[in-house]
């Protein structure tokens, strides 16, 4: 059984649907015209941007995608854009990690 997200997490989600909202304003979008673009229901839409952490990922991934934000969120990600990562580059990572 999945415990359920700290409350950081969750405010993390209800801060990334908040500022996709943004961006789809900004790009003079409408909830229906976002969702007709991304494939997906207006309902869903909604609750992307009330930041509900149960929508799929691959959803979060097309709205970004439709709103023209998909590459900075692969390059949010990215570790080697990092001071951290960059530092630990040269060293091998391991061919399995436990989780």
């Amino acid at each position: 059984m999945a415990r359920p997200p700290s409350y950081k997490v969750r405010s993390a989600a209800s801060d990334i649907g908040a500022q996709l909202r943004v961006w789809r304003k900004l790009r003079g979008l409408t909830a229906q015209q976002l969702a007709e673009r991304a494939g997906i229901s207006r309902a869903t839409i909604q609750r992307v941007e009330s930041g509900d952490g149960a929508v799929n990922f691959l959803t979060i991934l097309r709205v970004a995608q439709v709103l023209g934000v998909l590459d900075a969120l692969v390059l949010a990600t990215d570790p080697y854009e990092t001071d951290f990562g960059r530092a630990r580059a040269d060293q091998s990572l391991p061919e399995r990690v436990r989780q």
